[in-house]
């Protein structure tokens, strides 16, 4: 019964979500954590390793939750159920891509649901900021303080990032960004 509803679950996600694995986070945590599948901590640690790990994003998550809830056959469930939609969608519009992608009631759609997008990316960014500094237990429901730990390498990484994209007039990679923000958090939060 859990291999069904992990692949439902999945399925659904990926049915409803546009603009990548960041738009579906808030989707993610609302089943996840109402399922009780996963601690909001462990959510966010789910969501880092997804990140950092070669790979999309929702595949990674996917496959992280549901390997934690049912084993080898949860992740397999979850990431089919998380790729299902999007690989029947493809193939749909591969057959009608031309018409489809003229058509202008589908261009006005797409137009209406970017806003959408980056709003959901952006209140994923703010409440993981907020959740990150302001609340010791990793809950938005636990004890509120102040981490001085956790701010400081946030504007760290910031500041670093940003004057390596003006110095040397190009991006930095995230495996470096990666690299480094995992050997500062060794140094900050070992001592």
């Amino acid at each position: 019964m859990i291999y069904w509803e992990l692949f439902y679950v999945f399925f659904l996600i990926g049915l409803f979500t546009f603009g990548g694995g960041y738009a579906m986070i808030p989707l993610i945590t609302d089943q996840v954590l109402s399922r009780g599948w996963a601690t909001q901590v462990e959510l966010t640690d789910f969501i880092a390793i997804s990140e950092a790990t070669p790979g999309p994003f929702a595949i990674n998550i996917s496959t992280f939750i549901g390997s934690q809830v049912g084993g080898v056959w949860g992740s397999v469930c979850a990431t089919l159920g998380v790729i299902l939609p999007s690989f029947i969608i493809i193939l749909i519009i591969a057959f009608i891509l031309e018409k489809f992608m003229k058509n202008r009631f589908v261009k006005a759609g797409l137009d209406g649901v970017r806003p959408v997008v980056v709003a959901l990316i952006a209140s994923t960014a703010l409440f993981m900021f907020i959740q990150l500094i302001f609340f010791n237990n990793g809950s938005i429901y636990g004890d509120f303080y102040f981490d001085l730990k956790s701010f400081t390498l946030l504007i760290l990484l910031g500041v670093f990032y940003f004057a390596y994209g003006k110095i040397r007039k190009k991006k930095m990679n995230p495996i470096i960004l990666l690299v480094i923000a995992a050997i500062l958090g060794m140094l900050i939060f070992s001592v």
